[in-house]
């Protein structure tokens, strides 16, 4: 996972010659990872993908810490930020450890440069917004409700729809692979029968004419360091035909069947991603447990191992009140959390939910950041008073 694509012009062979309808060679790029030994894509260009005519300059990108008065449960309410940016600028890192950033953005203008975060996946949830995301491998329709998976290292810009509502998106950069559970996957990477989605709900680029141009453009390069410009001496999305298994791809929430019981089920029932220190589940609408005697509302736990955060998308939020639409919870590990004061008993009887959330579990801390501060709720850890 993910699968084998297809489109465009390439050899019969890797590595061999591709020549135009023109009769110009083409120039063949393979992208991967982990070296030679892990997924990767052959690309074929009109023009070397080399041709740097300007390297700019390095801007040096760091994280302010803040928020660390006490280690207590957060609610950071992130639909009081105001637009700023474009879909890089405009991200507001909220929390963060040394596997995954998490960031909110909600831009206010187009980019005018294409991006490639060169080490980090990137996983973009659209809570609202509609666009195009082009890449070297062609474009992806995006809209709210999606997925948007990005392997690092792929080079491509956004662009949305003015005419629809505010974007706003939920970041996650991670230091290694965003792919579904390897439970969920059989010896073949082929998702199992029971999974809660399968590959026909995954949305892969569609061609899109190869950009024969010539002249300066502009590309952002998330570092190390930073960031780093470069102008590159003709369009980057000269391609003519790729094939192979890295590329960007698309999942919507809508789309996750949700796994039920007889009494409560625990979040990885929900769990749609895995990265390297973390999990992202979905919470989506669904039937309750159907015990004669269940209590549908989650019993309160204590995360030993791991910090909790649940970015609220839409619906009725069974085991919470006092958030909303865009409302960020957190709750760390050595304090237990659970339903407030009415969700629990409130609960008994409940047929059904109908909520969607997007939860990203951590399994080292999450360092809050300064960004954070200024939209906390200093009354939410006194949410369970009676």
């Amino acid at each position: 996972m993910p699968f084998y694509v297809k489109h465009g012009e390439i050899p019969k062979q890797r590595h061999t010659q591709l020549y135009g309808k023109d009769g110009a060679l083409r120039y063949e790029e393979l992208i991967g990872r982990e070296g030679f030994s892990d997924i990767y894509s052959n690309v074929y260009h009109i023009h070397p993908p080399t041709k740097v005519s300007q390297v700019g300059a390095l801007t040096p990108v760091t994280i302010s810490p803040g928020g660390q008065d006490a280690h207590r449960h957060r609610h950071l309410e992130t639909f009081k930020m105001k637009p700023a940016g474009d879909f890089l600028s405009g991200r507001r890192v909220l929390a963060y450890n040394n596997d995954v950033i998490m960031s909110v953005a909600v831009p206010e203008h187009q980019a005018d440069f294409f991006y490639r975060n060169a080490h980090s996946y990137e996983l973009i949830f659209v809570h609202h917004g509609t666009g195009i995301l082009e890449s070297t491998f062609g474009r992806l329709a995006f809209g709210p409700g999606d997925y948007i998976v990005i392997p690092g290292g792929t080079l491509y810009r956004f662009e949305y729809d003015e005419k629809s509502p505010q974007p706003r998106l939920l970041v996650m950069e991670a230091r290694g692979e965003i792919a579904p559970p390897k439970r969920y996957l059989n010896k073949h990477g082929q998702l199992l029968e029971h999974a809660p989605f399968c590959e026909r709900d995954i949305r892969v680029p569609e061609p899109m004419p190869p950009m024969d141009q010539s002249g300066a453009f502009p590309i952002k390069v998330r570092v190390e360091q930073g960031i780093q410009e470069y102008t590159l001496a003709h369009h980057p999305f000269d391609v003519v035909g790729w094939d192979g298994y890295f590329y960007p791809w698309i999942f919507n929430i809508r789309d996750f069947m949700p796994i039920t019981g007889k009494v409560h089920q625990p979040p990885p029932v929900h769990q749609t991603f895995e990265g390297p220190g973390f999990v992202i589940c979905s919470f989506c609408p669904r039937l309750f447990d159907y015990h004669e005697k269940a209590i549908p509302a989650p019993y309160a736990h204590s995360n030993v191992d791991s910090d909790e955060v649940l970015y609220y998308v839409e619906g009725d939020f069974m085991s919470r009140k006092g958030v909303s639409e865009g409302s960020i919870t957190l709750h760390p590990a050595g304090l237990p959390h659970g339903p407030q004061p009415g969700k629990y008993e409130g609960s008994i009887g409940a047929k059904e939910t109908d909520e969607y959330a997007v939860m990203l579990d951590t399994f080292r801390p999450l360092r809050l950041a300064a960004d954070a501060a200024s939209i906390d709720d200093p009354h939410y850890p006194y949410s369970w008073m009676e």
